[in-house]
């Protein structure tokens, strides 16, 4: 299903001393960074908030007067789409995922879903709204109350018929203070998930949509280094990544040409290391057919 999104990074971050949250970074990326890339394929990308670099291009807004709050900013931000299903977030969420994402654009409630958190907490600004009734209540409230500006945002969502989605134990993490960024960036250094983390923010740095097997390339990297030389690990992984570019560009299939490429280097890997398993047997007779002789 088609979708626009809205991500708002237009507060105030008063409990981080008036910093540029969405700009402060988390395993190198910015978090504004981080939650765009858990919706890549949003067909809009409306961003409510002061103008920034971006790793993806997006359109920008900026509710009147800014520091409007979170439904004025919401409203604004509305305007730019015009999807019927609109995903909602905010700019902070370090380890929010695309599986996430979808999981709110596939559940069924008749007014959207919005996600909850692992204490049993909603997050309206972790949610995908349909499009009408969003649009309909916004301009209700603001009839009601002359102005949108200060409006909380279950003001909003109570009138909305939402179903909630669970979140995964970080999805909902929101840094909101220094110890939460912290916190952030300590956890994805944590020893079961760094290098997935690293991956990730590699392949965003390069530009490269690409699934990888990591335990191939790693298994790669110690036959590398355990049958021809430390030094030789990376930089066989490098070649290896070169041959696949050239294999892609061909026009075969990306994640194919890494596993061709791996494998073929894999096995040179290994052979190298017998041969010289081999040469070192030869050797060690040699020498011990010499002692016998000479000793004779």
């Amino acid at each position: 299903m088609s979708y626009d999104a809205i991500v708002l990074a237009g507060g105030a971050a008063r409990r981080l001393g008036g910093a540029d949250k969405p700009a402060l970074s988390v395993g190198g990326r910015a978090l504004l960074d981080r939650v765009l890339d858990a919706c890549p394929d949003a067909r809009t990308t409306v961003v409510v908030g002061g103008r920034r670099p971006t790793a993806r291009p997006v359109r920008w807004a900026r509710e009147d007067p800014p520091g409007g709050g979170p439904v004025a900013a919401l409203d604004v931000g509305l305007r730019g789409t015009t999807a019927e299903l609109v995903l909602v977030l905010s700019a902070d969420l370090p380890f929010l995922d695309r599986g996430t994402v979808r999981a709110l654009l596939d559940a069924p409630g008749p007014d959207g879903a919005m996600l909850r958190d692992p204490d049993g907490r909603d997050q309206p600004l972790v949610a995908a709204y349909r499009a009408e009734p969003l649009r309909r209540e916004i301009a209700l409230l603001a009839t009601e109350h002359g102005t949108l500006t200060g409006l909380p945002l279950r003001a909003l969502t109570a009138e909305l018929d939402l179903a909630r989605v669970t979140a995964q134990p970080l999805a909902s993490f929101d840094c909101d203070t220094w110890d939460d960024l912290a916190a952030a960036r300590a956890r994805i250094r944590e020893h079961g998930t760094v290098l997935d983390q690293w991956m990730t923010a590699a392949k965003n740095e390069l530009g490269i949509d690409l699934d990888v097997d990591v335990k191939t390339l790693l298994d790669l990297a110690r036959d590398a280094a355990h049958g021809v030389a430390r030094p030789a690990a990376p930089l066989t992984t490098f070649l290896v990544g070169y041959a696949a570019a050239q294999a892609a560009a061909t026009g075969a299939d990306p994640a194919q040409a890494v596993a061709e490429a791996s494998r073929k280097a894999a096995d040179l890997a290994l052979r190298w290391a017998a041969e010289a398993q081999a040469d070192a047997g030869t050797d060690a007779g040699g020498d011990a057919a010499a002692e016998q002789n000479g000793s004779g």
